[in-house]
């Protein structure tokens, strides 16, 4: 029970929560049985640990899926008489774990979520087509992944020495003889105190790079003042380095961070000390922490709308004039701007003029979408024109909101900064890189 503490403790990536070992000893006996199920609540994939659980335990689960509005809706942790259902929505599916006793959920929600990641990692995206495609593969993962309903191997180098990633040739050569993708050796890493990270690692070109990716999520009200807004943030690494490097990355403003959680290799320790990221990286692609900013007065509102929807009495009939700008974007263009409204049911059509980009109605959906692209701050976009009303409809209670999508580029909206890489324990320079990124998540203006 012991070893499988530490996995647990390990393969969970711990921030500022306390787990006590009662926690972690309660949640080794976690997962019964996984169902993946697609958008259509067709079960394309189940694996059984312990004993084999009826496919009608889903049905609670496909109740609560036909009442949410969106899958990302869908309840994460539900409850049957004899089961606790726990989900994730990853890729156009949900993975859909049954639990037989009681455990903290997000053990499992962390667990599930590394499946979804481990699927991209091996396959290059995760998918109901891929999974098809390699469920050999599939299941011999979830076998190493899980034992018995403990997780073991959730580390992607461990799993890659175990079972080899699927290639065409790979492929040929197993089906001609008969052979699988399962190696025959015991992974180094796997009995390793680091074991994240392969032994004996060479690279001709040495490099690390380091994506600091951050999501707005908020909501505006008809005024412009915001009343909800927060920022979620990850910072995904790149990192393909000779040897066993002990990195050191430093902020210039690491008291922005209030919520932090972080991957196994992150020394807490030092974190808590200096504020510092002091770690020997896993080989390859991995998410090296993330964060949530929850004051607004720390979030900037990178754009603006100006609005001006209404409907009519009598007539049948209303006008939409809607005008867009960047408001703090640091200097950095905003690209992919797109706002969709999801107008009332008895609007039939729109006649409407864009002096920037294009729009799209849809009358079965009622769905807005005015694509804009990029945002010319000497000449900012507008959308004018009239809607068609169904006639004999009464006017429509409450306005539509507008969500908004775009993207910047080379900027943090936070103003977070890195302020340098260190490495040590090996004599060769590096390449280093960093790349900022901002996206609108929740980004909800009322009208």
């Amino acid at each position: 029970m012991i070893c499988v503490c530490q996995q647990l403790l390990l393969f969970c990536r711990i921030g500022t929560s306390k787990w006590t070992k009662q926690h972690v000893i309660a949640a080794a006996e976690m997962i019964h049985s996984l169902f993946l199920i697609n958008l259509s609540g067709d079960i394309l994939l189940e694996k059984h640990w312990k004993s084999v659980i009826s496919r009608s335990v889903c049905d609670y689960f496909l109740e609560a899926k036909e009442k949410a509005v969106d899958p990302e809706n869908v309840p994460p942790v539900l409850q049957t008489p004899h089961h606790y259902l726990i989900s994730i929505y990853r890729g156009k599916l949900f993975f859909l774990s049954v639990i037989q006793t009681e455990v903290p959920p997000l053990f499992v929600i962390e667990f599930l979520h590394r499946v979804a990641e481990m699927f991209q990692d091996y396959f290059g995206e995760c998918s109901e087509g891929v999974i098809k495609d390699n469920v050999v593969i599939v299941y011999e993962l979830l076998e190493e992944m899980l034992d018995n309903g403990f997780p073991l191997a959730t580390e992607s180098n461990v799993l890659k020495e175990m079972i080899r990633p699927p290639t065409i040739l790979r492929s040929v050569v197993n089906t001609l003889t008969g052979s699988s993708n399962v190696g025959e050796t015991l992974p180094t890493g796997q009995l390793s105190s680091i074991p994240w990270r392969r032994a004996s690692v060479k690279y001709a070109n040495n490099e690390a790079y380091f994506d600091v990716i951050e999501e707005i999520d908020a909501i505006l009200d008809k005024s412009g003042t915001t009343v909800f807004a927060e920022i979620l943030g990850v910072i995904e690494a790149c990192v393909r380095l000779s040897g066993m490097p002990d990195l050191t990355l430093s902020f210039m403003n690491p008291r922005l961070l209030d919520d932090v959680s972080f991957h196994p290799c992150v020394r807490f320790k030092r974190w808590e000390s200096d504020c510092v990221l002091s770690f020997i990286p896993p080989d390859g692609n991995f998410t090296l922490m993330t964060y949530h900013i929850s004051a607004q007065n720390l979030v900037a509102i990178p754009v603006y709308v100006k609005h001006n929807i209404s409907f009519f009495e009598t007539g049948s009939c209303g006008r939409l004039d809607l005008t867009v700008g960047p408001k703090q974007t640091m200097g950095k263009m905003v690209e992919g701007f797109m706002i969709t409204v999801q107008m009332p049911k008895a609007v039939l059509s729109v006649n409407l003029t864009a002096t920037q980009g294009s729009y799209t109605y849809e009358l079965a959906t009622k769905v807005l979408v005015w694509d804009i692209g990029k945002l010319n701050p000497q000449k900012l976009p507008n959308l004018r024109g009239s809607l068609s009303m169904q006639p004999g409809a009464p006017k429509p209670e409450e306005n539509p909101s507008l969500n908004i999508s775009l993207k910047i580029q080379q900027l943090a909206i936070s103003g977070l900064k890195v302020s340098r890489l260190d490495m040590y324990g090996e004599k060769y320079k590096p390449f280093k890189g960093v790349k900022y990124v901002t996206k609108a998540g929740k980004f909800q203006v009322r009208t």
